[in-house]
């Protein structure tokens, strides 16, 4: 049987194991145990303790920090019933003012996000409030110290200063490559080092001023009454950090934290120089010291014969003495107390680029505080057998060497100066939630705080530093590895930083993508509209510029030892994102009808613009590989464009709408014979999906909704533009079904009808019944077609429909032809295609053709490419040109094709009639279409009441156009002018000239309506027979002649 027995348990049972330290079920605040390799720990002198005092606070042992906080436990501890410290001050036993010198900092960090109120000691003693005016420490008011947006003035100088310092030995030293190889002197060596020192400074004092601002927010969070923002149900992290900063202060944070990266880049990348001159000049600096400057101090102890102080001098320059010949001169007369002569001792000091051992630089720091120091074991202190110059020396050696430990471990140093993780750290925050949290989100998390701070604000002098804040991140984790030694805590950050940089390409990338359409909308809308716009007071912005193309060129962002291609990444994004963009304008047509195509195409042109914009910075798929992706027109010959296209056509446009042939549109019909056809609500989406903002948005759809309640030219075009020859041939294709089902089927069996319920002979009146009699007469004739109930409505539609049809054929193929047009005009430059010149008196043609030709020769597209191309290249140009050649030089007519199809589908004889008795045509007989029509267009001639709709205002053109294509297509366009009851009216009252009401018909606005629809009509046959060939039609001079014999007289007849 297998029992579970746990590690803490099994290690318990085995006494050799009793000192194995056991997981840690706890994550570690304070830092493990010193690893098993040797670190030095130079920063034991008393003068390096007084660091925390003079402000280095860079370089401050552990020990120092503690020391502070022991100060002020100690005076609590001490201050009580037993002793009074203020009595202890009065005694001079204790400085209370000194240490409250030492208390200055209001907040003190300690380690992560634990920090302490050195003040808290002294106000929670015993006997304070009696003695509060002692103190200064623990005054409220905010010391500048922690303002961060005061100090950026001074901040910025400084970087500015020193970023031009540093330029200035970087394009000479690194740029140009001369830094290494080149010998310098002292004098240029000691510049290096002293720029490498003031940049270490710089960075160190930066640093510490964010963690000073970081610690002292963490101990004052905010609250619902300080920040309005601040719900009242915030945690006292979430107080501490996400509502603790204003925009100001995140902002100024960035810009530090982006100082503080960016010149740690521009410092590292000159180590190799600076640490030249780091160990060349610390070479000098010693050995000038211990071989010229101890040679005085020297002479004198031995001559006064101190033993000890001649022990220690000579102890120093043993240790650290580099001599010419290996050796120490043996003549040299300061080793015997004695002056050197009148020409002087010639002391060669050698130059090297080596720095001295830590054991070195230890030993002769520590001895040389043992020169200078105040106080000692014995009554009398070396300092005393010292002279004054001599003492001001060796001090400010001592200061100066104190920095070389720190320069000899440039890099080193330079990584612990700029290392902010600290900043990230809250585990002690998640131990008091007493385990409520497991972790804080990164709403939370201040690297993120501050990255998202800058995307959310869109500012654009802060775009270019966002990198920065998640920078943060490599500190922590590199801490968490190298310093705390723990996987979990490096796991964590991994974790936080998969989701903040996925947040922050999600969000990166659609502000991109926003500003881009933003600021292809802005350029192609409208000028003048703008203006006008302006002038009554509305402004429409152009988008602010920003500082996108900075990050876009990033392909190499270093996170947590993975180089990341940012470019890629929103590449990726917004490709998804303009795909979306395009399937979203087209979803929009798809909602609408057919009047919203003139804004699908600004919509395409908008993104199509966009995406030159962004191809600019990204490698994006080609424009119309995306437009074909998003229309589904990869593999399918036809896209949604062409299907809604034709939707629209067959249930809404046709059926419902009316053409004017006076403003060439076709307008909603007042009465609606079908129902509105449903289509699908568009998705509610961001703004920048469609023009770019809201007041795009707003602007254009101001501007479309202009085209929003008709259908003419422009959508035509529109048409031809977005479907192509493909789209245009499959609707057309389609639309000849639908006229075929409509003739062959609907319309064939009223036309059976009505020919049936039409008088079987109709002569035509003699005008001496005159007009009245003779409207009274075709009104009695043709009562049955006026009485038939669905003649108005279901009749008449279907005629419409088929007129509709034959309209967007004939307006297609126009609106087709000027965008062809258009092409040849642009194109012939490049086909050698040259204009007409003008020639002037005594000018030759041959001269100026020729000078017009070379003009234009480099231009001519195909020799270019000939002479130039791969074979490829050459086949696709000869191709090219040839079909932009032969695009119309051969005189196809789309719309006469269309006509003959439709001629195909009257096949039926009632179309037609029976064959005349006479051999040659129907007079009288009512059996032929054009008798129909006519009575059909006596019926919508007689005008209607007042609260009445005309037959043009509930049908329109398309009626007439139906009518009249089918006579033309049937060849009956002459007996309808000479036959047409309407017509025969007409004349007769344009002769007399009656007016009077007959039947509740008014005979002079009767006789108006004839006359407009008797133009109408002979416009309609005009437009037909132009596009029918002359031998269809019947105007032909031959075919259509029949040859009568001449008359015979009876005599003759009958003997022959």
């Amino acid at each position: 049987m297998t029992t579970h027995v746990t590690l803490e348990d099994a290690l318990s049972n085995v006494d050799l194991l009793e000192e194995l330290p056991l997981p840690d079920q706890q994550p570690c605040i304070e830092p493990p145990p010193s690893s098993i390799m040797y670190q030095a720990n130079f920063d034991t002198n008393f003068e390096d303790r007084n660091a925390f005092v003079t402000g280095i606070a860079r370089y401050i042992e552990q020990a120092t920090v503690h020391s502070s906080m022991v100060m002020g436990f100690g005076l609590y501890l001490m201050d009580g019933n037993v002793s009074n410290i203020y009595k202890l001050d009065a005694k001079k036993r204790i400085n209370l003012s000194k240490i409250d010198k030492f208390f200055k900092l209001q907040v003190v960090p300690l380690f992560g996000d634990m920090q302490i109120e050195l003040s808290r000691y002294i106000e929670t003693s015993a006997h304070y409030e009696e003695n509060k005016s002692k103190w200064t420490c623990t005054q409220s008011s905010i010391s500048p110290q922690y303002n961060l947006c005061e100090q950026m003035v001074q901040i910025r100088d400084d970087h500015i200063r020193f970023i031009s310092e540093l330029a200035r030995y970087s394009n000479s030293e690194v740029v140009t490559g001369s830094g290494l190889d080149s010998q310098k002197s002292d004098e240029e060596y000691k510049e290096l080092f002293d720029l490498a020192l003031r940049g270490l400074q710089l960075l160190s004092k930066w640093s510490t001023h964010v963690m000073e601002v970081y610690s002292w927010k963490l101990v004052h969070p905010t609250d619902k009454f300080c920040n309005k923002d601040c719900p009242g149900t915030a945690e006292e992290y979430e107080r501490a950090t996400r509502y603790n900063y204003t925009s100001e202060e995140k902002f100024a944070l960035v810009e530090v934290i982006a100082m503080i990266k960016g010149l740690q880049v521009l410092m590292g990348r000159m180590e190799s120089v600076f640490n030249q001159a780091i160990r060349h000049t610390i070479y000098s600096a010693l050995q000038d010291f211990a071989q010229m400057i101890l040679r005085e101090p020297l002479r004198q102890a031995v001559r006064k014969k101190k033993n000890v102080l001649i022990s220690v001098l000579q102890a120093i320059r043993k240790t650290i003495c580099d001599w010419e010949g290996g050796r120490e001169p043996p003549n040299d007369p300061c080793l015997r107390g004695e002056k050197d002569p009148k020409g002087g001792f010639d002391i060669k000091v050698p130059r090297r680029a080596v720095g001295p051992s830590s054991t070195q630089l230890y030993m002769v720091r520590t001895m040389l505080e043992s020169l200078i120091a105040d106080k000692s074991g014995s009554k009398k202190t070396l300092r005393s057998s010292l002279d004054g110059p001599i003492v001001q020396a060796i001090e400010d050696f001592h200061k100066q060497s104190f920095f070389f430990t720190h320069l000899l471990n440039f890099s080193e140093a330079l990584q612990q100066c700029c290392d902010l993780s600290q900043l990230w750290f809250r585990e002690f925050f998640l131990e008091l939630t007493m385990g409520r949290r497991i972790q804080f989100p990164i709403e939370m998390s201040m690297p993120w705080i501050l990255t998202d701070h800058i995307l959310e604000t869109k500012e654009p002098s802060m775009m270019e530093y966002v990198l920065y804040p998640l920078d943060l991140y490599n500190d922590s984790g590199y801490y968490a590895l190298t310093k705390f030694k723990k996987q979990f805590l490096y796991d964590e950050i991994e974790a936080e930083v998969n989701l903040c940089f996925d947040q922050f390409v999600y969000k990166l990338a659609d502000q991109i993508f926003a500003y881009y359409k933003a600021m292809a909308g802005s350029v192609l809308l409208d000028k003048r509209f703008r203006a006008e716009c302006k002038n009554y007071g509305v402004i429409i912005p152009y988008p602010p510029s920003n500082r996108y193309e900075t990050l876009l060129k990033q392909r190499h962002v270093q996170l947590l030892g993975r180089s990341i291609d940012l470019n890629r990444l929103i590449t990726q994004r917004i490709s998804a994102a303009m795909y979306k963009s395009l399937d979203q304008a087209i979803s929009r047509f798809e909602s609408e009808d057919l009047t919203s195509i003139v804004e699908l195409e600004w919509l395409m042109e908008i993104n199509r613009l966009t995406h030159r914009l962004l191809s600019k910075h990204m490698t994006l798929d080609s424009f119309d590989a995306m437009f074909r992706e998003a229309n589904h027109n990869v593999s399918a010959p036809y896209g949604r464009i062409t299907l809604h296209v034709f939707w629209e056509l067959n249930f809404d446009f046709l059926p419902n709408y009316c053409y004017n042939g006076s403003t060439n549109r076709f307008v909603r019909t007042a009465i609606p014979f079908t129902q509105e056809p449903q289509r699908d609500k568009p998705a509610n989406v961001q703004p920048y999906y469609l023009y770019g903002s809201k007041p795009l948005n707003i602007a254009y759809s101001h501007i479309y909704s202009s085209y929003r309640n008709f259908v003419g030219p422009p959508h035509f075009k529109t048409i031809c533009r977005l479907l192509g020859y493909q789209g245009i041939a499959v609707v057309m294709e389609e639309l000849l079904k639908i006229v075929k089902s409509l003739l062959q089927g609907t319309i064939l069996q009223y036309v059976k009808t009505l020919i049936e319920v039409m008088p079987k002979i109709c002569r035509l009146p003699r005008h001496e019944y005159g007009s009245p009699g003779i409207l009274e007469f075709f009104h009695h004739q043709l009562k049955d077609i006026i009485e038939y109930a669905e003649l108005k409505t279901d009749v008449f539609q279907s005629l419409r429909e088929v007129g509709n049809a034959v309209l967007f054929c004939l307006l297609i193929e126009q609106a087709l032809s000027q965008e062809e047009v258009c092409d040849l005009l642009h194109a012939a430059p490049f086909q050698n295609i040259l204009p007409r010149v003008y020639i002037k008196e005594g000018e030759r043609l041959e001269v100026r053709m020729k000078r017009l030709e070379a003009k234009y020769a480099p231009l001519h597209l195909v020799p270019l490419i000939e002479r130039l191309g791969t074979p490829q290249q050459i086949a696709i140009a000869r191709e090219g040109d040839l079909l932009t050649k032969e695009r119309l030089c051969c005189g196809l007519s789309m719309f006469e094709v269309i006509l003959t199809r439709i001629r195909s589908f009257l096949q039926d004889s009632v179309w037609r009639g029976l064959p005349p008795t006479n051999g040659v045509m129907h007079v009288d007989e009512c059996m032929e279409f054009h008798r129909l029509w006519s009575a059909m267009q006596f019926v919508y001639c007689i005008p209607v009441g007042t609260h009445e709709f005309t037959a043009e205002q509930c049908f329109g053109d398309g009626l007439n156009w139906a009518g009249c294509a089918i006579i033309v297509l049937l060849g009956q366009q002459r007996r309808f002018d000479l036959f047409d009851f309407c017509y025969h009216l007409l004349k007769v009252q344009r002769q007399d000239g009656k007016d009077e009401i007959i039947k509740n018909v008014p005979l002079k606005k009767m006789a108006d309506r004839i006359r407009k629809y008797q133009i109408l009509n002979n416009e309609i046959f005009a437009i037909l027979n132009k596009y029918m060939k002359a031998v269809e039609t019947d105007s032909s001079t031959v075919e259509h002649v029949r040859c009568f014999q001449p008359p015979i007289h009876q005599s003759l007849a009958t003997t022959g």
